[in-house]
């Protein structure tokens, strides 16, 4: 059942990723997509990851999961900083810079949501709550 409720959440924000999607292509390129598609595509494995790892079993792949997280938090602050940049230096691209921090944060909510299904994993396969430190256990 928690695990339901995280797969709804990764669907909000999908959606949420969308509808900014949708904005950005009325507009022309801020800049050449980089990191989003990487943090896209880390976020999506994760999500796989956990959920192979909840049909399996398998806590290996779950912790895998947890400290891939650092990764895809690590992008959106350094997305978050080269768009402020952007929005500094000319102040025409806040919205289109603003579109893509969301899809950023909303990609990071993504993975955030797939630690705790790995997390929800751990503790269905050990019986160990490990919430809030997956990476230390």
């Amino acid at each position: 059942m928690k695990i339901a409720s995280e797969l709804e959440r990764i669907g909000d924000q999908s959606v949420n990723i969308a509808q900014r999607a949708l904005e950005l292509l009325r507009l022309p390129l801020l800049k050449p997509l980089i990191d989003i598609p990487r943090m896209a595509s880390l976020a999506q494995n994760m999500v796989n990851d956990s959920l192979s790892a909840f049909v399996n079993r398998d806590e290996k792949l779950a912790r895998d999961v947890c400290q891939r997280d650092d990764e895809v938090d690590d992008l959106n602050d350094q997305i978050f900083r080269e768009l402020l940049t952007y929005m500094m230096q000319d102040p025409s691209t806040i919205n289109r810079a603003v579109d893509l921090i969301l899809v950023g944060r909303h990609l990071e909510r993504i993975a955030d949501h797939a630690t705790n299904i790995s997390e929800d994993v751990i503790y269905y396969v050990k019986g160990k709550t490990i919430k809030h430190h997956c990476e230390k256990r």
